[in-house]
């Protein structure tokens, strides 16, 4: 059973529907928009392997602490377990501003939703998995997942609050890989980059063009379906020595090139 947060649209419903075609039970973590959250329900039961897997809807502000422990209690009562998290759910600023204008207001949004929420809700379900010591179903044990972005590593000077709420993101993956390698549990970084979804829809004649010009050597925007597909990787248990690795899907947006 896997824990996604933010699936209900974006590139949590794109995991999610990979993990069920997959064989896994999900619970859809959504922050507001239940219906939504509903379709990613709906589109991952027919997406199922067997009728044996379970598809439900959870709602919780991961940037609450009691959201947080209320959602990992409500997964446990419904599904009995948890077998992996994938740390997705996370926003864009809602203007884009420069540096030397953007606000207090949006960093400190940014940081509690895109950084605080996803380090600490790992906090949360690991201390079930060390505490209540559950036998590992997947294969290679227990597994945290972590979507971050090119932004991690890539300065954005008009959305300074994304990229070092995700570079501060990309590091709580390397310290939760580090601090659980020797329990066993498998912490890994995904990285996407210009991704086709709702968050960049504001931007998408922009970076059309940039594509079109060479940005992204493999020539296209990438997808939920790319992500969902390198997740379902990690949960099948097909990299099972890659603690702690950073995995770009980014079209080879990160490579240096003259």
């Amino acid at each position: 059973m896997v824990l996604v947060t933010g699936a209900g649209r974006g590139l949590g419903r794109g995991i999610a529907l990979q993990l069920a075609a997959g064989g896994c039970s999900v619970a859809v973590n959504y922050v507001g928009n239940r219906q939504e959250a509903g379709e990613t329900v709906t589109l991952c039961r027919r997406a199922a392997k067997s009728r044996g897997q379970e598809f439900i809807p959870i709602q919780a502000d991961i940037s609450s602490t009691a959201d947080r422990c209320r959602m990992v209690a409500e997964v446990l009562e419904k599904f009995g377990r948890i077998d992996a998290l994938v740390n997705n759910a996370g926003i864009a600023p809602a203007v884009r501003a420069d540096l030397t204008v953007a606000t207090e207001a949006s960093f400190d949004q940014l940081i509690s939703i895109n950084l605080k929420g996803p380090y600490f809700l790992t906090q949360v379900v690991a201390a079930y998995w060390l505490t209540k010591k559950p036998a590992p179903r997947l294969q290679g044990g227990f597994k945290v997942i972590f979507v971050t972005s090119v932004s991690a590593d890539t300065a954005s000077v008009n959305r300074g609050d994304y990229c070092i709420s995700k570079a501060g993101l990309s590091m709580a993956a390397q310290l939760w890989a580090a601090r659980l390698a020797a329990d066993g549990i498998q912490v890994v970084e995904l990285r996407p980059g210009t991704m086709a979804t709702d968050m960049t829809a504001s931007v998408r004649k922009k970076y059309d063009t940039l594509i079109a010009s060479g940005l992204v050597p493999q020539n296209r925007w990438g997808n939920a379906a790319d992500v969902g597909l390198a997740a379902r990787s990690i949960i099948d248990g097909h990299f099972p020595f890659s603690t702690g690795a950073v995995i770009p899907i980014d079209g080879g947006l990160n490579l240096r090139r003259l």
